[in-house]
């Protein structure tokens, strides 16, 4: 029988991910999970020198679908240590073109543009439908974002038959064979109480409205159904829709499964599983009242979106958002428990700041956290032979000797030390001790390498760098399975690794 207790944060997964259709409703979904824990919210645009304070717990978010949360030891002082996890919460997905509108042979039709490398042929035969973001005018003449999801299937991508030669492998053009359908044009008409002859008449007719618009309007770019739909999911008339960003997603929920409901099966387990443990983690970190009492270090997660297509943007990893929180944070007032330690470097009468940022970077730790592969036992020859990770057998360090992944020698020392302190999970059968497992996994030699933010933020910072994930199959595929029980495996171990960086960090130094 399933273990209850370990499930739970299974459970809890399950109701973020079915939540998060997107980066910018992944977002929203830790947003109030971290401000039920006591966490504020603050903007880049404010100075930040005389609102935060050690002890207090913070967020911040950029483009609505990246976010960086971190809470601030009673102990800080400028220059020490921050202990950080990042994340992505962007998945491969069809996102509706800026011209939607298509129709063919009684069918109406959406175009869709490819975002990352999806594993396209799986959104074949789907039960699909939108969600996203919509710019909509407000009544005092501005612009403002709603979240839109829609609760019911809108669309499909039909395969061809195998009676007519649909091929295996399955192969297909993604631009012209991947074109959801979302209706009959005959039920359209009915809906509208017009025929095609109407239609025609409407459009040879159409004037100007007397209102300049640079661009066609939504009505005229897509479906005016469809944007009837999002209107009335955001609350809004179709007319106060300005422009939006829509994405395809399954409608199938994430759930548990196997005989004894071990596995997650789910769609965007890369990469809100690791999003999800992040926010859980340093939201356990940080859950007693005194857990941040003695603590000199600051604890952080970053969740970016656009990893799966580079994360060259201004909400991405490879963009200046985290180096430049960290410089502020990094030149954060102490507290007066942490003035009176006279060790502290001043300056005449005032502390030296000038080179906090890059004794932070130096003393600091990144945790770069994006799912793993776990072995296939239908493929199993295409792993290395001493490196098949297993699920519910732990969270999986990756290596790579050319440096795909920014994992090292003393990062492994580091992360074993820190699972060892680690909370054991409720799926552990030994009666006493703590700690959770880990796992290694290194690619074949004649075998490509996937990479992640590790590298690039560890080139882009100087921090040291991990690499880690939980271990999954089918990655990229709309539906994607891993092991129910690592999500407490991969939770504890970030809560631990907050709760005593601090205290390991001087203890492996490597000059």
């Amino acid at each position: 029988m399933a273990n209850t207790a370990a499930l739970k944060p299974a459970v809890d997964f399950l109701d973020f991910v079915n939540a998060s259709p997107t980066p910018f409703h992944a977002v929203h979904e830790a947003k109030q999970r971290l401000e039920a824990a006591g966490f504020k919210q603050i903007k880049e645009r404010d100075p930040w020198s005389s609102t935060l304070h050690p002890g207090g717990k913070y967020y911040l978010t950029r483009n609505a679908s990246t976010i960086v949360a971190f809470a601030i030891g009673t102990k800080w002082k400028p220059g020490n240590p921050i202990a950080m996890v990042g994340a992505h919460t962007d998945s491969p997905c069809l996102r509706l073109k800026p011209v939607s509108k298509r129709q063919s042979d009684g069918f109406l039709q959406v175009g869709v543009e490819t975002y990352g490398g999806g594993m396209w042929h799986t959104w074949f035969d789907r039960d699909l439908s939108l969600a996203g973001r919509v710019m909509v005018k407000t009544a005092n003449g501005g612009m403002e974002q709603k979240l839109v999801k829609i609760d019911r299937p809108i669309c499909r991508i039909p395969s061809l038959a195998v009676h007519f030669g649909g091929s295996v492998p399955f192969e297909f053009n993604k631009e012209g064979q991947l074109y959801p359908i979302a209706g009959l044009v005959e039920a359209e008409l009915n809906r509208q109480g017009k025929s095609e002859e109407d239609l025609k008449k409407e459009k040879e007719s159409e004037k100007d409205d007397g209102d300049f618009n640079p661009l066609k309007t939504p009505t005229q770019r897509h479906h005016p159904y469809v944007i009837e739909i999002l209107a009335s999911e955001a609350g809004v008339k179709p007319e106060e829709i300005l422009d939006f960003e829509i994405v395809l997603y399954d409608t199938q929920k994430s759930c548990l499964g196997g005989l004894n409901n071990e596995l997650i099966f789910s769609a965007r387990l890369d990469n809100l599983m690791m999003t999800f443990c992040a926010v859980t983690g340093i939201i356990k970190s940080v859950s007693s009242t005194d857990s941040l009492k003695d603590d000199s270090t600051i604890r952080l997660i970053a969740c970016f979106d656009h990893e799966e297509i580079g994360s060259t943007s201004a909400q991405g990893a490879d963009s200046n958002l985290l180096p430049s929180v960290l410089r502020r944070l990094s030149v954060l007032p102490s507290s007066s428990e942490a003035e009176s330690d006279k060790s502290y470097e001043k300056v005449g009468d005032s502390h030296d700041t000038s080179t906090a940022f890059e004794q932070s970077m130096a003393t600091s730790f990144l945790v770069s956290a994006d799912m793993a592969h776990s072995v296939n036992p239908n493929y199993s020859g295409k792993y290395e032979t001493e490196h098949k990770p297993h699920m519910n057998k732990g969270t999986v360090i990756k290596i790579n000797a050319n440096v795909r992944y920014a994992t090292n020698s003393p990062g492994i020392v580091l992360l074993q030390e820190v699972a060892k302190r680690a909370p054991k999970s409720s799926y552990d059968v030994r009666k006493s001790g703590e700690g959770v497992p880990l796992q290694l996994f290194v690619v074949k030699n004649d075998s490509p390498c996937g990479s992640t933010i590790g590298p690039m933020l560890s080139a882009n910072m100087g921090v040291r760098t991990l690499d880690l994930g939980n271990p999954q199959l089918s990655m990229h595929s709309i539906r994607e399975t891993c092991g129910a029980y690592d999500v407490e495996h991969a939770v504890n171990l970030f809560d631990s690794f907050f709760e005593h960086y601090g205290e390991l960090e001087s203890k492996i130094f490597v000059d």
